[in-house]
């Protein structure tokens, strides 16, 4: 579903930061060779993701859902210089890839790569975070929420994609739609819990920016 029309979209890319080299390399090699390239953050979300990280000046990030890395080197534009990066991906045929384009940039020697469930790893991960991205399989969303949320600073950011579903959250829910579901839930959480303030942003297929208190 388009929020906006595509002319639209094109206006603001093109009103909005280039997208660096190096990501523009990935994601070129995403869409030739790489199943579903539709998931790849992309230039506009971005620059968003690398704007977030650059206000916000994170020591460690966690993200839930690796893909092909654009994201992962979009907040790590605003990391600071002793910062680490965890990423978690359960898809051990992308974890080269990854790796070729986390090797190419500055932060090759921060990003630590994680393959497997993420529900398993997160326990493991000894780190107080300032920023965490939630972006992978969505019927675990309200799983990793009260996962990370022990794990998160006081003032840190939750940022988690894919909250309006290509607008099945405003559709009669269908039988074993389990994902659709589920993100109705967790749109309900973010905004009623208390332990964090909340605002979802009409950004591609719809993106929330959760402020723990």
């Amino acid at each position: 579903m388009h929020f906006i029309s595509p002319e639209l979209e094109d206006y603001i890319e093109q009103h909005s930061q280039d997208e660096p080299e190096l990501l523009a390399e990935l994601n070129k090699e995403t869409y030739q060779k790489i199943l579903l390239p539709r998931m790849l953050s992309g230039h506009f979300q971005g620059r968003v993701l690398s704007m977030l990280s650059k206000l916000i000046r994170p020591i460690n990030i966690l993200e839930i859902g690796t893909y092909t890395g654009y994201s992962a080197l979009c907040l790590c534009e605003g990391m600071q210089e002793n910062g680490i990066l965890h990423t978690i991906d359960i898809k051990e045929e992308l974890i080269d890839f990854q790796k070729k384009y986390f090797d190419k940039s500055p932060w090759k020697n921060q990003i630590v790569q994680h393959l497997g469930e993420a529900i398993v790893i997160i326990p493991t991960l000894e780190q107080k975070f300032d920023l965490v991205f939630i972006d992978a399989d969505k019927e675990n969303y309200l799983n990793y929420f009260e996962l990370i949320l022990p794990k998160m600073n006081k003032g840190g950011i939750i940022l988690s994609d894919n909250v309006l579903w290509s607008g099945k959250v405003l559709e009669p829910l269908q039988p074993n739609d389990f994902s659709t579901k589920t993100l109705m839930e967790y749109n309900e959480l973010l905004k009623s819990d208390p332990r964090v303030e909340t605002v979802l942003f009409p950004i591609r297929d719809g993106l929330t920016v959760s402020r723990v208190l």
